[in-house]
Order: structure tokens, then C-alpha cells, then sequence
């Protein structure tokens, strides 16, 4: 504990738009999925309930046609103004965390002028000259990124309020023909962090982000098409599936650990973990390293809450609309309370990894 005062960045003020469309597996039955250039030989029933055994994702969803990225983005970031209950003309920055920009269904383009924040603020209708907008690309760690920069502005007293955005269409972007493209879905979420001055640690008290570029840098990138027969140039989402799990398991636990250690407590003072979601099946092996690094092989219940099952992987936007769920007493069994600390952590290309130990 401290034993002056110091500002911090804690979070007032919440908001998710989760899109209502609704793709179960069974969506994916007339699809017809390639692996390295010739068809998938296999039982198309049959490969939809491996990947979901393995992911735990039995739906995801996609937004509607005439929204676009900065569109979902925007009626979250109105829905945390809205829970903070303050002026939006307040705001010192908007800090929109994404990878693709604004995609048009069927386009495969992304549009990113002007930076997706300047579009949110321009929707919003801010007019605050001094709300500052603008965009970070981070893989699906962004939002995370988005807020330790945001702890930053505000430690250093340069700002007071800050709004992360986490928002995404990942649906525009994958490709058709390759069973990954089962993974991602699309959504937003946004937090509003203030800066608060206090004699005992709360809000954001320590964070630790890695980059593994040189060797890992291509687990995560765009290409062609699996089906060798598409000519239209497009680039898709392709990920080493693999490589990548082995890669997550093996170092996201290490970067938590730091995280919590900087913060001196213990794993056991850790009552909540939002993780990203991208594979339920990595993620339980994460956590079950995570425990093993603290000599414990027993993980407690009602630690880690859980919204791939129905959501999918929405990149930036899981981590927001899974706290701001879990706040609103959205999910069965999940619960914050003042005092406990949780720890926000995500992985994704680049290869980028960080986490952060947050004290309600």
C-alpha cells in the first residue's frame, strides 16, 4: 500500500454493443473449407463439432450489413458515457483500438481515413477541440494496450478522462474457405477511466506488455484466399493455429506472473481474470499454467468468466463487453467487489502480449 497520495486511472463508466445477429455452427454446413490448396476430406458435420469440442465457440455474431466498425463502436462508447453519467464534452481523449478500420460487407477494403476515434468523436458529436482521437493497432491486445495508455496520460496528470474503445467486424475480413474463419466474430466495448487521487492503490496499479516480433511475428497475417481457384486479390485473416497455441500457453502465463509480482500480491489476492478469448480450450491451459507458476495445481471457482461460448473471438472488443457484462451482473456466477483485485490480460498478433493488475 501506499502511504501518500497518488492519481490513478480507475474505471467509471462502461458500455458493449453486441451485434444481434446470431451464426450458429450449423451456418457453416453448405461451406466449403480448402487446406493447403485441396478441399478438406472430411464429413463437413464432422469438422463444425471438433472445432467447437476444441474452442468451445458454438456461436458467434456478425453485425448488420449497414453498420460499420466505427458504428458498433460508437453506440458502446454513448452506452459508457451513459453508465459514467458525465458530459462527453469532458473527455480529454478517445483512444479506438482495431486492426482492420471500417470494412463495407463484401468489400474486403479498409477504410481507416480518418482514424476510426475521429469517427466516433464526429458521431458522438463532440465538439471539444481538446478531445484528442485516435486510433491504436495492437492484434487482439488492443484494448488492453489502449488502457495502460491510457494509465499513462492519466499518472502523468496530462489527463483526467480517457474513453478505450475495443471494436471490430471480423466477419468482413475472413475467408470463406478456411475452418478458422469459424474463430471470429464482431462487437465493441468501450471503458471510461478517470483519474482519482488516493492514499491506497486502486484502479490501474501495474501492467507488462512483451513483443515477440523476430520469431513470432508471422503466426498472425493476411493472405489469399485457401481456396486456389479465387482470383479477386482479397486478403484474409490467416493464423498458425498451432503455432500459436503453443506459443500463448508458453508465454502469456510468464507476462501475467510479471504483472502480479510488480504489483506485490499474490496469485491469490486475484479474485477475477478477464482473458481474451479466442480458443476456450487455450485459455484453461493458460490459466492451469498460470497456477502451476505459484506452485498451485488447483484453480479456483468463478475465477475466470467466460463469453466465447456465444460471442466468439472478437478480437479488441472481448475484453470490454466482458467486463462491462460482468459489471452490469450480466453473467451468472460473476461478481466484482470493492477491494478485489482481477487482472486483464490478452494475446494476439504482432506477436504482442500484456496484461494489467486492476484494483476495484
Amino acid at each position: 500500500m501506499s502511504n501518500k497520495t497518488n492519481i490513478y486511472s480507475v474505471i467509471t463508466g462502461t458500455g458493449s454493443y453486441i451485434p444481434e445477429t446470431i451464426i450458429p455452427g450449423t451456418s457453416f454446413l453448405n461451406s466449403t473449407f480448402y487446406d493447403n490448396g485441396v478441399i478438406l476430406d472430411k464429413e463437413i458435420s464432422e469438422v463444425i463439432s471438433k472445432f467447437t469440442e476444441i474452442t468451445e465457440i458454438r456461436e458467434r455474431r456478425y453485425a448488420d450489413p449497414h453498420m460499420l466498425n466505427s458504428d458498433i463502436a460508437a453506440i458502446a462508447a454513448q452506452r459508457a458515457i451513459e453508465t459514467a453519467g458525465i458530459d462527453k464534452e469532458t473527455l480529454d481523449h478517445i483512444i479506438f483500438c482495431h486492426n482492420f478500420g471500417d470494412v463495407k460487407p463484401g468489400s474486403n477494403r479498409t477504410n481507416m481515413i480518418p482514424s476510426l476515434a475521429a469517427k466516433v468523436k464526429q458521431i458522438l458529436a463532440i465538439q471539444n477541440p481538446d478531445c484528442v482521437a485516435y486510433d491504436l493497432i495492437f492484434g487482439c491486445p488492443g484494448w488492453v494496450q489502449g488502457s495502460i495508455q491510457a494509465n499513462y496520460l492519466i499518472r502523468s496528470g496530462d489527463a483526467k478522462r480517457v474513453m478505450v474503445i475495443g471494436a471490430e467486424t471480423l466477419s468482413r475480413i475472413i475467408d470463406p474457405h478456411d475452418r478458422d474463419s469459424m474463430i471470429f466474430s464482431d462487437g465493441a466495448g468501450a471503458v471510461i477511466f478517470e483519474a482519482k487521487t488516493s492514499e491506497e492503490d486502486t484502479g490501474i496499479i501495474a501492467h507488462k506488455t512483451q513483443t515477440y516480433a523476430v520469431n513470432y511475428g508471422s503466426l498472425l497475417v493476411m493472405g489469399p484466399s485457401n481456396n486456389p481457384n479465387e482470383t479477386n486479390g482479397n486478403s484474409y485473416l490467416k493464423m498458425n493455429g498451432r503455432k500459436l497455441y503453443e506459443f500463448a500457453v508458453t508465454t502469456v502465463p510468464q507476462v501475467v506472473k510479471k504483472a502480479i509480482d510488480k504489483a506485490g500480491i499474490d496469485i491469490s489476492d486475484i479474485k477475477m481474470v478477464f482473458i481474451h478469448q479466442a480458443n476456450g480450450k487455450m485459455d484453461h491451459a493458460i490459466m492451469k499454467r498460470l497456477f502451476k507458476l505459484y506452485g498451485q495445481d488447483v484453480i479456483p471457482e468463478h475465477l475466470v468468466p467466460m463469453t466465447i461460448s456465444w460471442l466468439g473471438n472478437s478480437s479488441v472488443a472481448t475484453i470490454p463487453t466482458l467486463l462491462d457484462l460482468v459489471l452490469k451482473h450480466q453473467i451468472k456466477d460473476y461478481e466484482v467487489k470493492a477491494g478485489q483485485y482481477a487482472v486483464f490480460a490478452s494475446v494476439g498478433a504482432g506477436m504482442h502480449i500484456n496484461a494489467f493488475v486492476y484494483r476495484f
